[in-house]
């Protein structure tokens, strides 16, 4: 590259990668193998001690994800990455870095639904505890702080909803308490919101979505942000005591500002084993490469389908930040100015029954659940996604009964609307 700093779309195409060094291929390639060979006894030797960087099992890392780690650690302006199995893999690898038995963290409450059960009921079995705060009231999340309070989470772009929230304004709350800010940014990705240009400590992905892009491949992924001091409070033995496992080694210490991304190696997926499939760091990887085209298109699709059915008479509301009437659009202004995001909420007139009958109606759109692929989507959270939990949850997550989801795609907004227009008109 010719440039010291390379644009978003520079670095969508070339981060991380080079020219194989056997073969010349150009594109990475799937590097299909469980191990590695050692150059020697002492090779071995450093590379289990943390003395050298290098390749010892694919369930702790492999070339292929490597360069998946470095593109998006590039993308979000980190300091280095992990990719793991899935979102929910890097949501857990997180925590079990940060967090010990009896300790608690506070998350907001609209969020994707899984990660709602997952830290109201799965964390729990670590003795992990959450506290729910609401992501329109950054001070709502300094009233459920104590002194075991470990960190906070947040959606940049709320799911299923498409709430922006004030990213920093709770960064502000977490500095003061002394605490990391988790960000999950699946929902805008890097080419609408840098979470840590406003404040953010890390940032979480489900790869899955809009990074890969193209509904092939599972994937999650750790951002380091490099700016939380691990040692400070000493709440946070992972990075700041020594590890017994690598002969006494202080990972803050030895490992500055990448600490975390390496921690969560080196300590969470060494031991938990949420590996990434090679193949899968591949089909992410060519995904990512067409980011930014894709996700204006998702942009631009969506603002004209949010505008329709605005004034539509079978539609009682539409949630779309990227409305000027929307009260979310000036936070959308602000954090995201190339776009509101493609994945967008609306309450249908005669709620569940029309609901359904909507999704039964369509053609091109997909009734599935998955956000971010290069097809239309839609689904209803109340009876999918967000099942799980109590209507009063529901309606507190943005996914109440009357609500329908929709995940815009990059087909001809012609097309996408049509689909809508036929389906609309037999209910």
């Amino acid at each position: 590259m010719s440039s010291n700093n390379p644009g978003f779309a520079t670095l969508a195409v070339h981060a991380g990668a080079q020219p194989d060094p056997t073969t010349g291929a150009r594109i990475t390639p799937i590097y299909q193998t469980t191990a590695y060979v050692f150059q020697d006894s002492d090779h071995a030797a450093a590379l289990f001690g943390l003395k050298q960087f290098g390749n010892i099992y694919t369930r702790i890392m492999n070339p292929t994800q490597a360069v998946l780690e470095e593109r998006v650690a590039a993308l979000e302006g980190g300091t280095a990455a992990l990719a793991v199995a899935s979102g929910h893999a890097a949501q857990m690898l997180v925590f079990h870095t940060i967090m010990q038995p009896g300790d608690n963290f506070v998350a907001a409450r609209k969020l994707y639904g899984g990660s709602i059960n997952q830290f109201g009921h799965a964390f729990k079995n670590f003795g992990w505890q959450v506290r729910w705060a609401d992501p329109a009231d950054p001070e709502s999340f300094a009233a459920e702080i104590d002194d075991k309070t470990r960190g906070i989470f947040i959606e940049s772009l709320a799911n299923p909803g498409g709430t922006f929230v004030d990213i920093a304004a709770i960064a502000a709350v977490a500095r003061k308490h002394g605490l990391p800010l988790i960000v999950d940014n699946t929902m805008a990705s890097p080419y609408l919101i840098r979470p840590l240009e406003h404040g953010a400590d890390i940032v979480v992905h489900s790869l899955t979505k809009f990074l890969g892009g193209h509904g092939n491949s599972m994937g999650g992924i750790i951002v380091d942000g490099g700016t939380f001091d691990w040692s400070k409070s000493g709440n946070y033995p992972m990075l700041s005591s020594p590890r017994p496992e690598y002969g006494g080694v202080v990972l803050h210490q030895t490992f500055g500002n990448f600490a975390f991304a390496i921690a969560c190696r080196v300590l969470g997926l060494r031991d938990l084993g949420p590996a990434i499939a090679p193949m899968n760091a591949f089909l992410i990887l060519t995904g990512i490469e067409t980011l930014p085209l894709r996700m204006q298109r998702h942009c631009d699709n969506a603002m004209k389908v949010a505008t329709w059915l605005s004034k539509h008479d079978k539609i009682a509301w539409v949630n779309y930040a990227g409305l000027d009437s929307d009260p979310n659009h000036a936070l959308q202004t602000r954090y995201s100015p190339k776009g509101a995001g493609s994945v967008f909420t609306f309450g249908i007139k005669g709620g569940l029954e029309a609901g359904k009958a909507l999704v039964g109606g369509l053609t091109l759109f997909s009734h599935l659940a998955n956000i971010g692929d290069t097809r239309s989507l839609i689904i209803h959270p109340a009876s999918t996604t967000h099942a799980q939990l109590t209507e009063e949850q529901q309606i507190a997550a943005g996914a109440g009964p009357d609500v329908v989801r929709l995940s815009i795609g990059i087909e001809d907004p012609e097309d996408i609307i049509g689909d809508l227009e036929q389906s609309l008109a037999r209910i």
